[in-house]
């Protein structure tokens, strides 16, 4: 209990564990197991691809050890450091970060990473634009210059150079996926051993399971794109935030099931008019969510979308009365 080192016995490995900040911070800033599989662990999927285990996982291509490709970076210049470190415990050379998108959480190591290891960055235009200029999306968020509580490192990260995807040389037989909906232009990644990369095109059945109301930009978009993603059963995929599945039908049930929940449950919420200030409280009692200052802007903002495709499906009417939406 006073002691900062810990041994633990993990399987058939010992695990000396140094945490001088308190245990309290043990699960989510030093020292995670998830799916038996030690966070920030290398774990290799084929015959030249891996994966980082992290909360929201990295894709890695080894080309070479001169030619190394990563696919997203992390959440902070924590993740870049880790990503650093398991790079050069094999002997690699990064030559380029995909990002999939531009939420903090997968570009957050970009900044240490580009100005350590001088590699490129590669997106979309449109995540681009967020890449270099990370304030674009708590404002985005907000709906106008965010305030300091909404200038974090969870929805803010540090800017980075970032150059078009489509520029790019990429590895012979590597494909981009455009996967819509979640964000701006966000994109997938098939590796040549036929591994893909999904990104946040779903999310895991816990997550769901405990989340409900995860971040969606264009739902018409996300909708179509698990359509297109269960194409690729029988395949491996790696979401983002979800383990590992060849199973990918039963992955985009869960996360289709949830969006037409949340429809109904907003059609039901409407039947008498409201102010989106009390359809969003509605939202957040429904589904048993606890408001702060990140989920009000990426719920608000999710909430938002879903009452756009009612309006654009002629589903759901707005008016203004008494100056109220």
């Amino acid at each position: 209990e006073h002691a900062d080192v810990a041994l633990f016995l993990y399987g058939e490995r010992y695990i000396i564990l140094q945490c001088p900040y308190g245990w309290d911070k043990i699960e989510t800033e030093y020292f995670v197991i998830q799916g038996g599989i030690l966070m920030y662990e290398l774990v290799q999927v084929a015959a030249n691809t891996y994966y980082i285990n992290s909360p929201s996982k990295m894709g890695v291509y080894h080309v070479s050890d001169d030619d190394v490709w990563l696919i997203d970076s992390g959440n902070d210049k924590d993740a870049g450091r880790k990503v650093q470190k398991i790079l050069e415990a094999q002997g690699w050379k990064l030559t380029a970060i995909i990002n999939t998108h531009s939420n903090a959480d997968h570009i957050g190591g970009n900044t240490l990473l580009q100005n350590r290891l001088n590699c490129a960055v590669y997106s979309t235009p449109m995540e681009n634009a967020v890449i270099e200029a990370p304030i674009l999306e708590p404002s985005f968020l907000y709906g106008g210059y965010p305030f300091k509580k909404l200038r974090n490192k969870f929805l803010m990260a540090t800017p980075s150079k970032a150059q078009d995807i489509a520029e790019a040389k990429l590895p012979e037989g590597m494909e981009i996926i455009p996967l819509g909906g979640h964000f701006w232009q966000m994109i997938g990644v098939k590796t040549p051993d036929d591994v893909y990369f999904l990104a946040d095109c779903l999310f895991g059945e816990n997550i769901v399971a405990k989340y409900h109301v995860n971040f969606v930009y264009d739902l018409q978009a996300f909708l179509d794109t698990l359509d297109f993603v269960e194409q690729f059963q029988g395949k491996l995929c790696i979401p983002a935030h979800a383990e590992p599945t060849e199973d990918i039908v039963s992955l985009v049930k869960v996360n289709r099931d949830k969006s037409l929940e949340i429809l109904d449950k907003l059609l039901e919420i409407c039947k008498t008019p409201k102010n989106f200030e009390l359809v969003l409280k509605e939202i957040f009692e429904a589904f048993d969510l606890t408001m702060d200052y990140g989920q009000y802007v990426l719920v608000g903002s999710t909430i938002r979308s879903y009452l756009s495709y009612l309006l654009d499906k002629g589903q759901m009417e707005a008016y203004v009365e008494n100056n109220l939406l």
